[in-house]
């Protein structure tokens, strides 16, 4: 009588079915963190490209409207600068009234779950704005 009702007893079942589930659900779960990062730096990168595009269509007076540029590029992107990731920032143009300014800006990024990069890349955007 007493082993019948211990094979009938179900009160593991649950716990090894979490036990089993709950990896993959943790790496779900790291996954979506990790792709929301990378594009929370997608973002600040845009951000940090329309800042610069901006300062260089209103600085075509300055004595380096260039330096002006790309200064507040990078300004605006500071949360992107970390001592082992290269965040670059280029501004082109003649500088003329009318001309367009172009503003290129890159970001590495990987996603790793479990220490494992599972994609990596550059992120790249482009600005252009009319010179004042």
């Amino acid at each position: 009588m007493l082993l019948k009702n211990t094979i009938k007893d179900e009160r593991g079942q649950t716990m090894t079915e979490f036990a089993f589930v709950l990896p993959i659900l943790l790496v779900v779960l790291f996954g979506i963190i990790q792709f929301g990062i990378a594009f929370n730096n997608y973002v600040a990168l845009t951000d940090a490209a329309r800042a610069a595009s901006r300062k260089g269509a209103v600085s075509r007076n300055a004595s380096n409207p260039k330096g002006d540029c790309e200064s507040a590029g990078y300004a605006a992107g500071s949360n992107l600068q970390q001592p082992h990731v290269k965040f670059i920032l280029t501004c082109n143009s003649s500088w003329a009234i009318g001309s367009d300014v172009t503003v290129t800006a890159t970001y590495p990024y990987d996603i790793k779950l479990l220490n494992w990069v599972v994609a990596s890349g550059t992120l790249n955007t482009t600005m252009k704005e009319r010179v004042e």
